[in-house]
């Protein structure tokens, strides 16, 4: 049975089928149960499917979730890679639902396009499911695989519709998608207990500035491999950071390349951690055996490189550490999501949708992992920040090519910092560290920017100044000597619609402070400073502003007020 989330998301998707749309794509944060959404459409659709998965050695993982959701299926793959693939699913579930003849039938992308294209079996398929979706354009190889099987509808499924070159995946950009639906974000699927919350770890930042980017998005893989394995410095932190902050957790870290993640396995054995590497080339029955350790707990640590960021299923992780930076937010959204998979006993998995949010919550808060912890000493989250907030943020997804990024900040998203004395991050509005009580301690005091719109920590002669801007809207406006009427009256109409316009900002400041103070537990100190990261402007400043600037802000406070269905009560 889907949940309430996964079932609404597949809904809009049939919809769209049903109103013309050729290939939908289906966007959900990691974890939220993509593969089951998949399975369950493949079933409902009841016709010949390809599952279609990004690379050989994930075909297996694609067979595992199909297999678990009880869909008969073939597998396109050599004869020794299937009775592999049955072995894993046996070894696994206890069963395999391999069928040679079964309607779905699951193969690597790389594997359709050798296969003859004129096959009859080509044209008998109807459904098309692509795991990582973002993945198909035109003009790649999934786009060839895509046009083998011209009569079929198709379903791209993805944790993010973005990728990290800025192709556009709509149908009239340079992809094959014709709607998205996209579900709640990661942010709202933990709200309710359906995902793991995090704590991110944000050391001093090891520096790869001068990296470029390649034609993926990403940084040139040869280069920064270069520069990780320059710096002298970064395996033994990665080591000293998971003993520090997480001992024994049971944990991910993602490494730059074969040689990188050797040396941090090393690393850790040395420190009495048990730790693996797993890469592509891992056969899986390999694979198979150490994640079997790893849910164990035999294995502590695997490091990997260039797998387990997306389209596998890993056991309650505790820690991500990132040794390798990138600059594509699709993978270290994924990567960090590997976190998010929640701690349960098979009662309470199989229950789980029947308990209300606040039932859940409280049973994560009991549970061996009430929350994970993201370790970042290269700087992954800082680098998207401005884009795209946190890992679990809202995202604002196009099937459009993205020519530029854009640094406008996001939405309710604010700005974190990193504590200079715990490295946790929190929010900037707070004056202090919650995690460590440690209070920041501003640069200056002469600008409200500053001192993160805190009033109370700005010069006094600064602080009356911006009072006195504020007075001049209450009193009554400086009228030059021997003007004649006309600029009388002008200044005076020009005034009265000041001091209405603040009449209504004001109103709207003093809903959203109560908001903050009564709903949410702020005192006023620090509800100031969450205004000015909110809104951009201390609360004093905005008292002062004129008509236009006073009301484009007070629309600003009313469209966040209405989000959150925040209405006066006078």
């Amino acid at each position: 049975m889907l949940r309430d989330f996964q079932q609404h998301l597949q809904d809009q998707g049939f919809q769209a089928w049903d109103e013309g749309a050729i290939n939908v794509m289906f966007n959900s944060p990691t974890g939220s149960g993509k593969t089951v959404i998949m399975a369950d459409t493949i079933i409902k659709r009841d016709c010949p499917t390809v599952a279609i998965a990004h690379r050989q050695e994930l075909v297996g993982q694609l067979c595992l979730a199909l297999n678990r959701e009880n869909v008969p299926h073939g597998i396109i793959a050599p004869k020794e890679k299937i009775q592999q693939i049955i072995a894993l699913e046996v070894d696994t579930h206890g069963y395999s639902r391999y069928n040679a003849r079964a309607n779905t039938r699951a193969a690597s992308v790389d594997t359709l396009i050798r296969r003859d294209a004129g096959d009859r079996w080509f044209q008998q398929v109807m459904f098309a499911a692509v795991d990582e979706g973002h993945h198909v354009l035109k003009a790649n190889k999934w786009g060839q695989a895509l046009n083998m099987v011209p009569n079929a509808r198709g379903g791209f499924f993805t944790a993010h519709a973005l990728r990290a070159d800025g192709a556009g995946l709509g149908r009239s950009a340079d992809g094959l998608v014709d709607r998205l639906v996209v579900g709640p974000c990661g942010r709202d699927l933990i709200g309710r207990g359906f995902l793991a919350d995090y704590r991110l770890v944000c050391p001093p930042v090891h520096k790869y500035a001068d990296v470029p980017i390649s034609a993926s998005g990403d940084f040139n893989p040869k280069l920064l491999a270069a520069a990780v394995h320059q710096d002298g410095t970064i395996v033994g932190d990665v080591v000293r950071h998971y003993l520090q902050f997480t001992p024994g957790a049971l944990g991910i870290t993602f490494a730059v390349d074969i040689s990188s993640a050797q040396d941090i396995a090393k690393a850790y054995r040395a420190a009495g951690v048990p730790a693996e590497i797993i890469t592509g080339d891992t056969p899986p029955q390999v694979r198979a055996g150490l994640m079997k350790k790893f849910r164990q707990r035999q294995i502590l640590m695997m490091v990997s490189v260039d797998v387990l960021g997306e389209g596998v299923d890993v056991p309650a992780v505790e820690v991500i550490i990132w040794a390798r930076p990138t600059a594509s937010f699709q993978f270290y959204a994924q990567g960090c999501g590997r976190g998010g998979r929640l701690a349960l006993t098979d009662f309470q998995a199989a229950n789980w949708h029947l308990y209300t949010d606040e039932q859940r919550l409280e049973q994560i808060a009991a549970s061996a992992k009430p929350n994970f912890t993201i370790i970042d000493p290269v700087g992954n989250w800082s680098r998207f920040y401005d884009e795209h907030g946190m890992v679990c943020s809202r995202q604002n997804y196009t099937l459009d090519r993205r020519e530029k990024k854009t640094k406008e900040k996001k939405g309710d998203t604010i700005q974190q910092r990193a504590c200079l004395f715990c490295f946790l991050t929190y929010e900037s509005f707070l004056p202090k560290c919650p995690h460590c009580n440690m209070e920041h301690v501003p640069q200056g005091r002469t600008h409200p920017a500053q001192v993160d719109g805190d009033l109370m920590l700005l010069d006094p002669q600064v602080l009356a100044q911006l009072r006195g801007e504020a007075r001049k809207v209450e009193d009554a406006p400086a009228i030059p000597r021997n003007a004649n009427s006309t600029v009388v009256n002008s200044i005076l109409k020009n005034h009265r619609e000041r001091q209405a316009g603040q009449a209504t900002l004001r109103d709207a400041m003093a809903v959203w402070g109560g908001w903050q103070e009564q709903l949410k537990g702020l005192d006023t100190r620090t509800a100031q400073r969450k205004f000015f990261h909110t809104f951009g402007m201390d609360v004093m400043s905005a008292q002062a502003l004129n008509t236009k600037d006073a009301w484009t802000l007070e629309q600003k406070i009313r469209n966040q007020l209405h989000q959150h269905n925040i209405v006066s009560t006078q």
